[in-house]
């Protein structure tokens, strides 16, 4: 193998490792360690083979390749974590007027919405809660900002949930 071919592998071998880390690591965060194991083998066999043909023929260039490739499989791993968009967020909406249309209209699109009035520094203010598949967050946005542009909002990834209007509201209406 020549060393033109042998660098455009390890380029490829980093492009791909670094992304089954990513859903590795994001498989075991989100609690599913059989998948985060299937990764995690193929991670490791993937690390192994590419090491193993630095060591090969230990140049420079190669080890250099080999560090660019990892840094550009951050890239395209964070851009696959982006387009799986992996489990679900719980969005707070705050407003400083009770957004009765907005909550309506999470409500006819599959959103389950609850409600709270609370006092903030200036007067009274409205949250609303919502659980959304991440898959739905530009669309849950782009319907904040057209009917609260001025709301602000704050984004969690919670671990673990039971219960509730979930299930109904994680769904597309049909």
């Amino acid at each position: 193998m020549g060393q033109a071919s042998q660098l455009l592998l390890i380029l490829m071998l980093q492009l791909l490792f670094v992304p089954v880390l990513t859903l590795r690591t994001i498989m075991l965060v989100k609690g599913k360690t059989v998948i985060a194991a299937m990764f995690g083998t193929l991670e490791t066999l993937i690390y192994i083979f590419a090491l193993g043909i630095v060591f090969q023929d230990l140049t420079t260039l190669g080890m250099l390749v080999y560090a660019l490739g990892f840094g550009l499989g951050i890239l395209v791993g964070g851009f696959v974590e982006r387009k799986l968009a992996i489990g679900y967020n719980m969005i707070q909406v705050h407003t400083q007027e009770f957004p009765a249309e907005l909550i309506q209209k999470m409500r006819d699109s599959g959103y389950g919405v609850t409600h709270y009035q609370g006092q903030g520094r200036d007067g009274v203010r409205y949250r609303l809660d919502v659980l959304a598949a991440r898959t739905r967050m530009k669309e849950l946005r782009e319907l904040v900002e057209h009917y609260e542009p001025k709301a602000f909002l704050v984004a969690f990834d919670p671990v673990d949930f039971k219960g509730g209007y979930m299930l109904k509201g994680l769904r597309r209406p049909k």
